[in-house]
């Protein structure tokens, strides 16, 4: 019986790649390293900010200390612009309002920080969300499905109890690993081959289909 629906931020609940793009390449200016298109960008983001950062900047100065500086340039710039050009995704407001309403625990699972990442998900949602578990030191990233299970722990809910939805093959293989439904969607920054060959058991296309998909689950 599922009861909780875990989600992906970037990419799922929030269209947030032109906040990301342009706060990177502000930084990337500033010390005189390349910068890339916004669409790049749906291949830098998903594993956090500093690997954003490295995927940005050349391969010959990928090392960790040109990685923080450039963060150091990002950060206190997106926490003040992270809003500029970031909004949820058609259709997910409604989603999660109904999700909530029917008896559901809605949560986040994001490689976010954490301060962010709650700044983002309760600018755009409120404060419907049961949990929203960003990036903590010492808790590995997704694919590693610890804060997943963390999460589904606090919740109070089992792996088989839950759907997890996200946009990337990162996101998919979090769910196969911390034994959640991996349910990948079509409206974020990846691509349905990379969804399938991580295993995804579901693809969707639109919000409401995740409705139909934990209906079936729950018969």
């Amino acid at each position: 019986m599922i009861k909780a629906v875990l989600f992906d931020l970037d990419g799922t609940l929030a269209d947030s790649l032109i906040d990301l793009a342009d706060g990177v390449n502000r930084a990337l200016t500033e010390k005189g390293y390349p910068t890339h298109d916004v669409e790049a960008f749906k291949y830098f983001v998903g594993d956090g900010i500093p690997k954003m950062i490295e995927r940005a900047l050349p391969e010959s100065s990928r090392d960790a200390d040109t990685v923080n500086e450039i963060k150091s340039i990002f950060s206190p710039y997106y926490a003040i612009h992270y809003a500029d050009n970031t909004y949820a995704y058609h259709g997910m407001p409604e989603l999660v309002n109904t999700l909530k309403a029917n008896g559901f625990i809605v949560a986040v699972v994001t490689n976010k920080e954490q301060a962010m990442a709650n700044e983002v998900v309760t600018s755009l949602y409120g404060d419907v969300f049961d949990l929203i578990f960003g990036k903590r030191d010492g808790i590995p990233a997704k694919p590693d499905p610890t804060a997943a299970l963390m999460a589904m722990k606090e919740l109070g809910v089992t792996p088989d109890e839950c759907v997890f939805i996200g946009d990337s093959g990162m996101d998919v293989a979090t769910a196969v690993n911390s034994g959640a439904v991996p349910v990948g969607e079509l409206w974020g920054f990846r691509k349905e081959d990379e969804l399938r060959e991580n295993g995804a058991s579901y693809i969707i296309s639109r919000p409401h289909e995740l409705l139909d998909i934990i209906e079936e689950l729950n018969k």
